[in-house]
């Protein structure tokens, strides 16, 4: 005789669960859903929903780890209602921080989809726009850049390919010139032209490294190309969808372009630690 997945009684042959446990497992699961995206955005009354997620859990069959994944997927939703107007507010910061801390979420469970990134990240550019540059992360080992005295770290960026654009000059037509013989095994060319140049751009990838942002500089090391550009050096910022250009101020500097995936927090950091 088997038993059901939900309740554990008798539920007959080649069956896995009663019916009516399965509705009651999947309301149940709805409404901790539910209860628990309002906890994650509003942050009220955490103790007593804390009581209701486990009056619901122990009614409806949910274990343990089904709470949790719950518990992450309602973080996730809260962040990305948080930022539905691509700003966060203090307000909002600290009710998902007080669900994060009371519930014991790990960063790296909140991080599986990269929610737990996007917080910070829409912290950091709250803290910009408020006149203030905070250090919100932790570097692990010894960074490759040559920070100036008094300059502050605000984000690291891993795996950035890098690409400058080269010219490439052709020629179009162009004449050889005729060789006229003048003595035996002996002659003389008179001359030729190469044709019209023809100059075209290309974007080439030159290495591949780390990219770090600081309140002063945009620094780049990679295994064959290491700078750092000053912001004041910088002309112009070009955003990507996965990326960022900039061009210096320089008769010979050509444009350079970071390619690391996630184009809107990295064109408004520089952007706006440029004005600062």
């Amino acid at each position: 005789m088997a038993k059901c997945i939900y309740c554990g009684e008798d539920v007959g042959l080649l069956r896995k669960f009663h019916k009516e446990c399965k509705s009651k497992n999947d309301t149940g699961k709805s409404q901790i859903a539910d209860i628990a995206q309002k906890a994650a955005s509003f942050a009220s009354n955490l103790e007593e929903f804390d009581t209701k997620l486990k009056e619901i859990a122990k009614a409806s069959f949910i274990d343990s780890e089904t709470q949790k994944n719950l518990l992450i997927e309602a973080f996730e939703k809260g962040v990305e209602q948080a930022l539905n107007d691509d700003l966060l507010s203090n307000e909002e910061e600290k009710a998902i921080d007080a669900y994060k801390d009371h519930f014991k979420l790990k960063q790296t469970d909140l991080d599986n989809n990269g929610a737990y990134t996007k917080l910070v990240q829409s912290s950091v550019l709250r803290d910009l726009m408020e006149g203030k540059i905070e250090t919100r992360i932790n570097v692990q080992g010894q960074l490759p850049f040559n920070l100036q005295k008094s300059e502050k770290l605000v984000w690291v960026f891993q795996d950035v390919e890098y690409y400058e654009e080269r010219k490439r000059t052709t020629y179009s037509g162009g004449y050889s010139g005729v060789s006229v013989r003048v003595a035996k095994g002996l002659y003389y060319r008179t001359g030729g032209f190469r044709g019209n140049p023809i100059v075209t751009s290309q974007t080439v990838h030159v290495d591949t490294g780390i990219l770090g942002v600081t309140d002063k500089h945009i620094y780049f090391t990679g295994a064959a190309k290491s700078f750092r550009v000053p912001y004041q050096k910088i002309v112009s910022f070009a955003p990507y969808e996965d990326g960022f250009g900039l061009q210096r101020d320089a008769t010979t500097a050509k444009p350079q372009t970071f390619l690391l995936g996630d184009g809107w927090f990295v064109f408004n950091l520089v952007t706006n630690l440029a004005k600062m």
